[in-house]
């Protein structure tokens, strides 16, 4: 985990507002000292505290709640969509290749265009553009387009040119091998300042969203050691989020020499549904096949007691019922050789898991592992309409991230964004979960927030943090918000809740079409790392 350095961290008194911690649940009033959480509690303690602090802020009745944090970003890619085209939300081909036009006009000293975000399953005739039609709109120049998911892409014909050896040629997005070559190739056009920039970007961004801490999931599929550690180092000097690094390669060395604290993360078990790669077990609905493996049971298995013994975190990606039950077979395998409480007490992850079945929900749960999941993708993908319904079948569809199922078996939960899968958002995080296409799956406001603050703390092995408490880390973001309740799937859970016998803290109303919440303030370590401007 990076530490920044800076001139020391203030004592200060936060009073006059709300903020929600377990440690008082009516608590107005905190001080922070040293970078930790040193008192919470009422207004009228807080006077005791006033005159020996460096700063008081008054809250003016703003809302204080831990940090979030978010288990699964891509950096780098996420501030080059921030910098570069984005394509997220096109609505149509058409309009695709009208703004890709304008992106090539607007940036003629770009040695690689690059963009991201494109669903053609979204699209009127649900195709993807044509190399023909991307050489035409940048005018012969080389383009990198990664679909949605990040697991396929479209490029022109001259970045093709480009890469070195052979590149399949037909006229059809990019996947598996021939798209990490191609990815590869645009993204070492990058020069050193366009990275920093691009880094500086996305973590100026997560600031200004209430985040503390970002779980950067690289690897050499993904993005170069150089992007990796030069990361490690700007998080390391500036003031920002926290970045928590995870190297994607099955060499525990090389992890350990990149500064990472897992060989975790992207190590792809399977792709995604939207590229038809997810693996599974029964043939996609809207095609003959089941999609690719890339790790059996017996790699994963490898895999984890290598990482076990060398003191690391194992994780994979699997998303397709196929991929899930390898890892938890590889996984359960593990346990066999090392024990199980090895196994357990080195919190593994599991990165998306969307296709569950109760038998590897309960696999999850005994062999400790972590669930780091976005529910944004039920809430872009799910619905009986949705891309899930079209590559599944409705049926298989509703099955599809079943959150309180993993709750109810004990499985931690850390929540992410996966940007720019889809952005950063945490406060729209939480309510995907809390009101998430399939009603079954639904869970409370509050152990959404849980998942989205301290599930990512203790995703990484901190179970003092994430919270705002006596001797917590000093990460905290101040909002402005509307009144607070308390909501949960269950209204008797609600009714109770609300009891002031019951001192559970209130958060937003997140109910679908209010606003949510706006951060004021983000605060890592004590050092303020974002103020909104006007405030």
């Amino acid at each position: 985990m990076s530490n920044r350095t800076a001139e020391p961290a203030k004592t200060v008194l936060l009073r006059r507002g709300e903020v929600h911690s377990p440690a008082d649940p009516f608590a107005t009033a905190m001080v922070v000292e040293h970078g930790q959480v040193a008192w919470v509690g009422s207004e009228g303690a807080a006077d005791a505290f006033a005159d020996g602090v460096d700063e008081v802020v008054d809250l003016d009745g703003a809302l204080v709640t831990p940090a979030f944090t978010d288990a699964h970003v891509h950096t780098t890619a996420t501030g080059l969509a921030l910098t570069g085209l984005d394509l997220s939300g096109t609505p149509s081909l058409e309009t695709a290749l009208a703004r890709i036009r304008e992106f090539a006009a607007a940036r003629p000293g770009d040695r690689v265009l690059l963009g991201h975000g494109w669903d053609a399953a979204r699209w009127p005739g649900g195709r993807p553009p044509t190399r023909a039609e991307l050489d035409e709109a940048t005018g012969g120049r080389p383009l990198y387009l990664s679909r949605i998911d990040v697991h396929s892409a479209v490029v022109t014909t001259a970045l093709l040119d480009m890469v070195p050896g052979d590149v399949p040629r037909e006229d059809a997005p990019l996947t598996r091998d021939a798209h990490h070559v191609v990815r590869e190739t645009a993204l070492a056009a990058i020069t050193p300042a366009q990275r920093a920039e691009a880094q500086r970007t996305a973590l100026a961004h997560a600031a200004s969203l209430g985040i503390g801490t970002v779980h950067e999931c690289g690897g050499p599929q993904i993005s170069s050691e150089d992007d990796f550690t030069a990361l490690l180092r700007l998080a390391a000097g500036t003031p920002g989020p926290r970045v928590v690094g995870y190297w994607a390669e099955q060499d525990t060395e090389k992890a350990r020499e990149l500064g990472a604290v897992g060989a975790a993360g992207d190590l792809f078990a399977d792709g995604a549904l939207g590229s038809h790669t997810a693996c599974l077990h029964e043939p996609y609905a809207d095609a003959g096949h089941t999609g690719t493996a890339y790790l059996d049971a017996d790699a994963v298995a490898a895999h984890v007691v290598a990482c076990t013994e060398a003191g690391l975190q194992a994780g994979f990606h699997a998303i397709g019922d196929a991929a899930v039950s390898a890892v938890a077979e590889g996984v359960r395998a593990a346990a066999e050789k090392l024990g199980l409480a090895r196994i357990r007490a080195a919190r593994h992850r599991v990165e998306h898991a969307e296709m569950l079945t109760p038998e590897t929900v309960a696999a999850f749960a005994e062999l400790g592992l972590i669930a780091s999941v976005q529910p944004a993708f039920d809430a872009l993908w799910g619905g009986e309409d949705g891309m899930y319904a079209r590559r599944l079948g409705a049926e298989r569809a509703r099955t599809l991230n079943p959150y309180a199922a993993l709750l109810r078996a004990g499985v931690p939960l850390a929540f992410g964004s996966d940007s720019p899968v889809t952005p950063l958002d945490p406060w729209g995080t939480v309510r995907a979960a809390a009101f998430h296409h399939t009603p079954e799956h639904r869970i409370s406001v509050r152990a959404a927030f849980t998942a989205h603050t301290r599930g990512g703390w203790r995703a990484v092995g901190r179970d003092d943090a994430g919270v705002l408490a006596p001797g917590a880390p000093a990460d905290y973001a101040v909002w402005r918000t509307d009144e607070l309740v308390v909501q949960a799937p269950d209204d008797r859970v609600a009714r109770w809740s609300t009891d002031p016998r019951s001192g559970t803290p209130g958060l937003p109303d997140l109910s679908p079409g209010r606003d949510l919440p706006v951060c004021l303030r983000t605060v890592v370590g004590g050092r303020t790392v974002f103020v909104r401007p006007g405030e």
